[in-house]
């Protein structure tokens, strides 16, 4: 589908630092290049993604936002908007959608807001659920979701009307994560070709994990000396991650990676990708594994069920059992032919079910809705 001329399209996002959301708001935007015109509205800060956009072209604008509910960013969001002439907005998250929505009332246009994950607890107020269902109602909005369990939870704890949800699941581009050379990519990254290495790719959040992941770690590593652990990301939580390695007496069988622009090299050359997560939606960097061949270990917990078929793609672990955590990843590095097995399963369903392609397809057709744009 198209449309007679790009559409004028606004993303509302916290800030465009390297983040689920904020990399699907630019395969967004590259993918849709000449049928949509961007403009990002960021409410925190521009961030790292932001700033590379920026030097592509793609205004980027900070909106300032100071603690608690600023109700100057809606009055500063809607001038921007009219004076952009921006007909569709993207919101991502619920603060961002929170005021975009109240920018539609003071005359923005149309909203789709798309929720990514759930917060751990799941608690929301009845206000917030009324509050939900007027904007909704006001705002001519589309909700989507990135998987069941996100729209269950829209539908069941934040009160927006089920039929009015619409399931645009997260997708990746396959060709990224195949094809390299393994034995090269491990001398770059300066892994021994002797060792075997697990992968968390995450931000250092508490609903990450990461301290679960490593009280896990070290009962694996008291069972397999040939097993290191690799941590790529960033975060609040990761000072503390690094302080826990030494109290656990691992410190020397774990690499803190930080923010990396290669994870499909990082991903192709581990034998186990693993996420210790309290709570997930539709974890791009677990897609991103699944596409790259590499066996996975997930907590059970959100969306993971729904994307891993337990002992298909991968093993689920019980949410917050280090212990069950630990056991999972030594069944899977302790049969090799079960773990090509599931590497190989995981490959054909991220192609089957979860390609990028199928993803930008369903953003787009909102769009076009939400504009008033008619199929070529």
């Amino acid at each position: 589908m198209t449309a007679t001329r790009p559409i004028r399209t606004g993303f509302v996002l916290h800030t465009m630092n390297v983040a689920g959301a904020e990399k699907l708001v630019v395969e967004i935007i590259e993918r849709l290049r000449g049928r949509i015109q961007p403009t990002i509205f960021c409410l925190d800060g521009i961030g790292a993604l932001g700033e590379a956009l920026m030097a592509d072209g793609v205004p980027v604008l900070a909106l300032g936002r100071r603690p608690g509910r600023d109700l100057r960013v809606a009055w500063r969001l809607a001038r921007e908007l009219r004076a952009r002439h921006i007909e569709v907005v993207h919101a991502h998250q619920y603060t961002p959608f929170f005021y975009a929505a109240l920018a539609r009332m003071l005359g923005g246009p149309r909203i789709v807001f798309t929720e990514h994950g759930r917060h751990d607890p799941d608690i929301v107020s009845p206000a917030r659920r009324l509050a939900n269902r007027l904007a909704l109602a006001r705002c001519a909005a589309v909700t989507t979701a990135v998987s069941h369990f996100s729209a269950r939870g829209l539908a069941q704890n934040d009160g927006f009307s089920s039929d009015r949800i619409r399931l645009v699941a997260n997708g990746i581009d396959l060709a990224r994560y195949t094809g390299g050379d393994r034995d090269r990519i491990r001398r770059r990254l300066g892994l021994e070709p002797s060792r075997r290495y697990i992968v968390n790719v995450a931000r250092f959040h508490p609903v990450k994990n990461q301290e679960g992941l490593l009280h896990a770690f070290r009962e694996v590593t008291a069972v397999a000396p040939d097993v290191d652990l690799l941590l790529v990301g960033d975060g609040p939580r990761r000072a503390r991650c690094e302080e826990l390695t030494r109290d656990l007496g691992i410190a020397h069988r774990v690499r803190f990676l930080g923010v990396r622009n290669d994870v499909p090299d990082v991903l192709q050359a581990v034998d186990l990708f693993v996420l210790s997560s309290t709570t997930e939606a539709a974890s791009l960097t677990l897609l991103e594994a699944l596409a790259s061949s590499v066996p996975v270990v997930v907590t059970d917990v959100g969306g993971n069920p729904e994307i891993v078929r337990h002992g298909v793609e991968g093993l689920l672990a019980a949410r917050g059992d280090s212990h069950a955590l630990a056991i999972a990843m030594l069944q899977v590095l302790g049969d090799p032919e079960k773990a090509r097995a599931m590497a190989l399963a995981g490959r054909l369903r991220a192609a089957t079910v979860y390609r990028l392609d199928q993803t930008i397809d369903g953003y787009y057709s909102t769009f076009l809705e939400l504009a008033g744009h008619h199929a070529a």
